[in-house]
């Protein structure tokens, strides 16, 4: 038997954020404000996302969206993968009071 393998792109993982930082702080308790009063659950994701990019370059970088905590339970990347629009309305808020708090410097 033989193998030949080519690379054909090198992707290196991202690493984590530290939870203390002001980005994770922040989606954290905007998270909690929305979410009334949940903690906002943070772990790790094994997925492959451009985002890699800018936690190369050193820029905070979180993975969030909107919707079911899992792929099962949205359908996902299937045709009929599906989102909530309460949960739409609900991460669209947490992200704009996060992106208003960095802003205004007010988690650094």
């Amino acid at each position: 038997m033989e193998a030949e393998v080519n690379r054909i792109i090198l992707a290196h993982s991202m690493g984590p954020v530290p939870v203390h930082s002001p980005l994770v702080q922040s989606f954290a308790a905007n998270w909690s404000k929305i979410m009334g009063g949940e903690e906002l659950p943070i772990v790790g994701s094994p997925l492959y996302t451009d985002a890699r990019h800018f936690y190369e370059a050193d820029i905070p970088v979180v993975l969030f969206g909107a919707g079911p905590r899992t792929l099962l339970e949205a359908n996902g990347h299937r045709a009929d993968e599906h989102v909530k629009v309460d949960d739409l309305i609900k991460a669209t808020k947490i992200v704009a009071l996060t992106l208003y708090d960095l802003l205004q410097g007010q988690n650094n």
